[in-house]
Order: structure tokens, then C-alpha cells, then sequence
């Protein structure tokens, strides 16, 4: 017996060691808590209210255990037996005690293990609450969390999200949901360049202005717009004269415009020439132009200079009153012009200062014999100053004065006739300046104007004057013009001092469509001749259309009337025109 007892305390030793170990298995077998919680973590973020309702649910566990162990110890003393539960509806809960309904367990409670050899351990203890400052941290990172993710969400769904979705989102945000994977925050945005992007015929673009304007050529600093037309012109009358006959004729215009596009001042060259040949009727061989030149270079002191040069060189008109009677060829004028002006603004105060100078070559007359007639009697130059000053009232009136002085200088100092043609020139002008911008612009003046020739015998060219060159658009695509002009005209007529020239014209221009243009002129001309009653007057309308094919051809026409009434003999004549041709531009 004493053999074995040593060897029973072991086995009681080793039997106690046995359990111990046999229980710490079954009870980690018995509690996956451990492996539950991994699940969870993998499943991603847990919302802060459903933490918080596991712990009030724990809390709410022990308070309910702790009321059954006080109620089981009573009841051992009291045999009255308990009343029976009956649910008040189908699929009700026993009631837990505490007014609320039971539920099987908590969120992160793993199922009940079967088999427990332990049912007497009393629970673990519950959690501990989180404080108060723990608490607002934790709400403040998962509220981070949250807004990260549902921004990354609608960013990666933002081409095809809804107002529906949005509103399921958000009431998603405040249930238990998977949290985004490492994969999709990780995700990367598509590179713009494979995005489908729309096809250039279908982009926006701005509309032009004028389509069908000619774009222009680049010469160094300049933009030149060439412009050729060539056509038929039918009229009754080839010449415009009293002696005039029908013809049909082949007229070549060209024009062109270049401006610079200098950054501080400005230069611009503009001309025409015209070019008329008899295909049939009444021979006429004629060609004229012109080539004006503008140069506007900004001073220091509030300054600028205006500079101008043009030439001029067109047939003597058959109907003008120093034309040679009986000449087959009128002689050709020739005008060489320049000026200089100076402007200064001192405050609302406009000062101008101009020279000019204006020099007349005329060739000699080609006469129905076969000899020609010299003109050169008729050379003369002109030189004049014009003061100028006027006062702002307002950006858009300017009224202002102008006194002229000049002189004007024959290069014969006595003609043929035995008259001495050279005069002194002085004349005076009141107006005002319009600056509506695209609505209205320009200027209107009148005045008088006087040139004492330097021989007694003949009378001063006198005379009130009329002057304006006015732009008004009442409406988009619509341009009038109205001009007006008076000069004083010398001439070498035996006896005769010369007359004044009133002149005018009202145009209008209107855009039809994109492609199509009309324009029309009313055109009026006085003559009043010093010394005597003797006057012309000429009447003149005009009606065009222009019809552009594309960018650079269109196709132009026109018709034309002008009436010459005069009471002296052998002056009246009527011309009627047509034209019809092609005109490219660049």
C-alpha cells in the first residue's frame, strides 16, 4: 500500500494537470471570439453606432444577469410557481425585464458553444465605454473615412450617377457596409488622353462676322486686301456728254487696301484704277487712279502727327467746263497732294494745326484733226493752312471752328489770255464732330469761302460752303453715308473767273444675307458760276447687288442713271448704264 501511494499522488497530480489542459481547450474551441473578430476586421470599417449598441447591449447583459441570480436566490425560498408567457402576437419575444424585446446575442457575440465544461465561469466582464474625448475622435476619423470614401465613390461613378443613387447612398451610410478595399482606393483615374472626346466638326465655334470678307495677304507688316472686278457695261451714253453715242464696253476695276499692324502707330495705302475699253459703239480709251498713303505716328506731350500723301490721275470729264470742244482725247489731269497736321488735347480743349499742298499737271487735249492742243496754261499749285479748334462737351460732340488761308500759284504768272490766274485764298467754317461709335461718326460744317484772283478784271470765287462725310447704322448690317463737298474751281476761259462746286451723295449699304449685298446712291451736283446766272445741275442714282459664291468669287451687277441739265447751250446730255461682272477678292 505504501508502493502506491507516492504513485497515487501522482496520478492525482496528473489528473488535475489532464483537466486543466482539457478545459483550456475546449474553452478556446468553445469561444471563436477571436476568429470572429478577424472576419470582422477583414470585413472593413464598422460604423460607431453599431459599436456603441453592442455596448449598451453587453451593459444591458450583465444588468440581466444580475437581476436573474438575485430573482434565482428568492425563488429558491419561494415555492409559488411563475406565471406562464404569452406573446401578445405572432412571433413576439419574451419580454427581458427591462421593456425591451431579447434578442439572441450581441453584434459581435460568436454563437453559443454546445457542450460547455465550464457553464458555471461567470462572463467576462463588459467592455469598457470609450470617454467622452475618445469618443468625439473616433466619430471624427470615421466621419473622415466615410466622406473619403464616398468622395472616391462619386468620383469613380460621377458619368453615370443619378439623383436616385445619390439618395440611396446616403441612406446606406448608416448601416454596417463594406468599407472600400485597398484594390478600388488605390484605383487610378483614366488617363485623359484614351477618354472619348468629340469630333472636331462637332466642337463650338465662334461664328464670323463677315464669312464672306476678304481675309488679305501678309506683306511684311502689312495686310493688303486685293480686289479685282471685270465686266460688260452697256450704256447709252460712252462719254457723258452732249455728243455722247451708245457703246459696249469692257471694264476692268482693281482696288486694294493695306494696313500695317504696328503696335503703336498706324499707316495705311489705299487706291483704285479703272480701266474702260469700246468692244462695240462709240471709241472710248480710258484710264484713271488714284493712291492715297496715311501715316498716324503718336508725339510725346499728348501730340500726333498726321501725315498724308496721294496721286491722282484721270481724264478730263467731257462734260467739265473747261473741256475742249471738238477733242477726241480730253486731257488727262494729273494731282500730286500732301499734308502734314498736327493735334494736341489739352483737357477738354481739340487743337489742329494743317499744311497742304495740291499740284495740277495737265496734259495736252488730242484734237479730231490729229494734232493735240497744250494745256499747260492750266498748271497751278494750291497751298493752305487750316487752324482748327474745338471743345469736348462730351465724348460724343465735338463742335469746332476753322479758319483757312491759302494761296494759289499759276505756273504761267499771265496765260495765253493776257489774265493773270494766280489768288489768295481765306475762308471760315463752323461744325461739330459725332463720335457715337458704330452708331454715328464723322463731321458737318458750313461756311464761306472766298478767291480773290490777283487780276482786277476778273471777280472773287466766292460762296457759302457746305461740307460733311457722316456714318450712320440704324440697324445691324446697315450702313448710310452721307457726303458732302464744296470746291472752288478755276478755270482759263477767256473772261471767266471760275464757279462753285456744290457736290453730295447719299449711299446706303445693306447686308441682305451672309452672301448677298445691296447698295444704292443718290448722288446731286450745283454748279454756280461767278459772274453770271449761269448754273448746272446734275442728278445721279445708282443701285448694285453682289452675290459671293465663296470667300473670293462673287458675282456683281449694277445699273446706273445721270442727268445733266444746264442753261447754257450745248450742255445737256443723259447717260444710262448697265454692268454686269466678276469680282475676286483675297
Amino acid at each position: 500500500m505504501s508502493g502506491f501511494q507516492p504513485q497515487n499522488k501522482m496520478g492525482r497530480k496528473g489528473k488535475a494537470v489532464c483537466a486543466l489542459l482539457l478545459a483550456t481547450s475546449v474553452f478556446a474551441l468553445s469561444r471563436p471570439a477571436l476568429l470572429c473578430a478577424q472576419e470582422t476586421e477583414l470585413r472593413g470599417e464598422v460604423a460607431e453606432s453599431t459599436i456603441l449598441d453592442d455596448q449598451q447591449y453587453k451593459i444591458r447583459q450583465s444588468s440581466i444577469a444580475g437581476t436573474q441570480a438575485a430573482q434565482a436566490a428568492a425563488t429558491a425560498n419561494d415555492n409559488t410557481p411563475l406565471p406562464t408567457y404569452r406573446p401578445a402576437s405572432q412571433g413576439a419575444l419574451p419580454d427581458d425585464g427591462t421593456g425591451e424585446a431579447t434578442t439572441t446575442g450581441g453584434t459581435f457575440d460568436p454563437p453559443a458553444a454546445s457542450g460547455d465544461p465550464f457553464p458555471d465561469n461567470p462572463a467576462p466582464p463588459p467592455r469598457r465605454r470609450p470617454s467622452v474625448t475618445q469618443r468625439a475622435a473616433n466619430a471624427a476619423n470615421s466621419e473622415d473615412e466615410t466622406a473619403d470614401s464616398q468622395k472616391r465613390k462619386r468620383t469613380a461613378t460621377a458619368a453615370t450617377a443619378t439623383t436616385d443613387d445619390t439618395d440611396t447612398v446616403d441612406e446606406q451610410d448608416t448601416v454596417n457596409r463594406r468599407a472600400v478595399t485597398v484594390d478600388s482606393a488605390e484605383r487610378l483615374r483614366l488617363d485623359p488622353g484614351a477618354e472619348r472626346i468629340e469630333a472636331i466638326e462637332g466642337q463650338n465655334k465662334k461664328n464670323e462676322d463677315d464669312p464672306f470678307a476678304a481675309t488679305g495677304i501678309k506683306l511684311g507688316s502689312f495686310v493688303i486686301r486685293p480686289t479685282l472686278e471685270q465686266g460688260l457695261t452697256s450704256s447709252t451714253n460712252a462719254d457723258s456728254s452732249s455728243l455722247g453715242k451708245p457703246a459696249l464696253l469692257s471694264e476692268t476695276t482693281l482696288r486694294f487696301n493695306a494696313v500695317s499692324d504696328w503696335r503703336e502707330n498706324s499707316a495705311t495705302v489705299e487706291g483704285y484704277g479703272i480701266f474702260r475699253e469700246t468692244l462695240s459703239g462709240y471709241d472710248i480709251h480710258e484710264a484713271q487712279g488714284r493712291v492715297d498713303g496715311t501715316l498716324n505716328i503718336d508725339l510725346d506731350n499728348d501730340l500726333r502727327a498726321i501725315a498724308k500723301l496721294g496721286y491722282e490721275a484721270v481724264p478730263e470729264s467731257a462734260s467739265a467746263p473747261d473741256a475742249v470742244v471738238g477733242a477726241v482725247g480730253q486731257p488727262v489731269r494729273q494731282t500730286v497732294n500732301g499734308s502734314l497736321a498736327v493735334e494736341k488735347d489739352a483737357g477738354k480743349m481739340r487743337f489742329a494745326l494743317t499744311g497742304a499742298v495740291e499740284h495740277d499737271i495737265f496734259g495736252d487735249a488730242k484734237l479730231s484733226s490729229g494734232g493735240s492742243l497744250a494745256q499747260k496754261g492750266r498748271d497751278s499749285t494750291l497751298y493752305t493752312a487750316i487752324l482748327r479748334t474745338g471743345y469736348e462737351i462730351s465724348p460724343a460732340i465735338t463742335p469746332f471752328t476753322e479758319i483757312e488761308i491759302g494761296r494759289r500759284a499759276y505756273d504761267l504768272r499771265v496765260d495765253p489770255n493776257g489774265f493773270q490766274r494766280s489768288s489768295s485764298r481765306l475762308g471760315a467754317r463752323a461744325g461739330v464732330e459725332l463720335d457715337l461709335r458704330e452708331k454715328l461718326s464723322g463731321e458737318f460744317s458750313v461756311g464761306w469761302l472766298r478767291e480773290a484772283i490777283d487780276d482786277d478784271r476778273l471777280p472773287a470765287i466766292s460762296g457759302a460752303t457746305v461740307n460733311a462725310d457722316l456714318k450712320w447704322s440704324p440697324e445691324r448690317e446697315t450702313t448710310i453715308g452721307l457726303t458732302a463737298q464744296t470746291t472752288a474751281e478755276n478755270t482759263t476761259n477767256a473772261g471767266e473767273s471760275g464757279s462753285m462746286l456744290y457736290s453730295g451723295s447719299l449711299t446706303g449699304e445693306r447686308q441682305i444675307r451672309a452672301n448677298l449685298t445691296g447698295n444704292a446712291a443718290l448722288g446731286l451736283e450745283w454748279r454756280d458760276y461767278t459772274g453770271s446766272d449761269d448754273h448746272d445741275l446734275t442728278l445721279s442714282a445708282e443701285a448694285g447687288l453682289t452675290w459671293w459664291l465663296n470667300r473670293y468669287t462673287g458675282l456683281t451687277t449694277r445699273a446706273r442713271t445721270e442727268k445733266l441739265t444746264s442753261n447754257l447751250v450745248g450742255r445737256d446730255y443723259t447717260a444710262n448704264s448697265i454692268f454686269v461682272g466678276l469680282k475676286l477678292q483675297r
